[in-house]
């Protein structure tokens, strides 16, 4: 990565790093769970990510004002729907975004088109739909500013950011898997609770550095029940009613992954690498929000799973994910945080 961020843009470019390799630096999660899909469908979910990702560094560029994210967000959404990026676009990128992960995925944006417009129609404009549909969703939310009143809109935001990314891999699951399609009504019916149940563990893991970029995913509700304001979250005095709000949003991201088990669960067991790539980041969240449960460190730093659970997580489920009872025991273990050795 220090290698990566050491060259110049001229220097990247030229190296091309593949689709792949993309992904792997912007997102190990995510990489780990789409690089063991079936080709087809793991190559339209790796470029559709990294469209997404472009989007991700708009919208949260610490460097960015509000009215020049707008300005790059629809740049970016008229380039999704065929305009022209312009040639400036790589060197401008990379001047805004110098020390910024998710600007890898911006700066190659036009190879990333380029490649994404090559997919076949029928798979290809669904997904131009959902990650342009996000992007607006990205925008909305930067003109009504970062304050957020209930749950309903912290749903609202989450859904554009997310939810939306739900529907999008499900309607790739199903292009690639006839089995898959013949479910794809349910499985639509859940893919929103999946995208929201991975977003409330992010503004979970988050709480701290969202705060520090000035945003606030907490919603006033949540405040008023816990007796604080945003501002006196992280002082010392308010400790216990701060890690009421943290067990509030654990409780809320638990109910969501229950219904994304549910959603994977759904997947037939013959799609088994489907089916594989969709538990394990809803397992990697359940086992943060059992490790996040009146836990300081979600408010004063960052509550991460370690290596070696996820690479339990993946051997346990690999050999067991098959088994709809095993999946139902498994999270709830995680989400109590006393899964056991394995």
């Amino acid at each position: 990565m220090t290698e990566h961020r050491a060259a110049s843009a001229s220097d990247r470019r030229r190296q091309c790093p593949s689709n792949w390799d993309l992904l792997a630096e912007t997102s190990r999660t995510f990489y780990l769970s789409i690089r063991k899909l079936p080709d087809n469908v793991g190559q339209v979910l790796s470029l559709a990510y990294l469209l997404l990702r472009v989007s991700d560094f708009f919208e949260d560029s610490a460097a960015l004002s509000p009215g020049e994210k707008l300005q790059w967000l629809g740049r970016w959404n008229a380039a999704l729907g065929g305009g022209d990026l312009g040639g400036d676009w790589c060197d401008a990128v990379a001047a805004i975004g110098a020390q910024e992960i998710d600007a890898i995925a911006a700066e190659y944006a036009p190879v990333v088109l380029a490649e994404f417009e090559e997919l076949a129609p029928e798979i290809r404009e669904p997904v131009r739909r959902h990650v342009r549909d996000s992007t607006q969703g990205m925008m909305r939310w930067i003109k009504r500013g970062p304050k957020i009143a209930d749950e309903t809109e912290l749903d609202d935001y989450m859904h554009e950011v997310a939810g939306r990314v739900g529907y999008l891999s499900t309607e790739v699951f199903a292009w690639g898997s006839g089995a898959i399609a013949q479910r794809k009504h349910r499985l639509m019916k859940l893919a929103r609770e999946a995208g929201l149940a991975l977003q409330t563990v992010n503004v979970l893991r988050g709480i701290r550095k969202d705060y520090q970029r000035g945003w606030v995913y907490i919603p006033d509700s949540y405040f008023e029940q816990a007796d604080l304001k945003p501002h006196q979250l992280f002082e010392p005095a308010n400790h216990q009613n701060a890690l009421r709000i943290v067990n509030v949003l654990a409780n809320k991201a638990e109910r969501h992954l229950q219904r994304a088990i549910e959603y994977a669960q759904t997947i037939p067991r013959s799609e088994h690498r489907i089916r594989r790539a969709c538990v394990w980041p809803f397992l990697f969240a359940a086992a943060t929000v059992g490790i996040s449960r009146n836990n300081p460190e979600v408010l004063f730093g960052e509550a991460k799973i370690s290596r070696r659970q996820v690479r339990r997580i993946v051997r346990v489920t690999s050999l067991f994910g098959w088994s709809n009872r095993f999946l139902d025991w498994y999270f709830a273990r995680l989400v109590l945080a006393i899964a056991p050795e394995a």
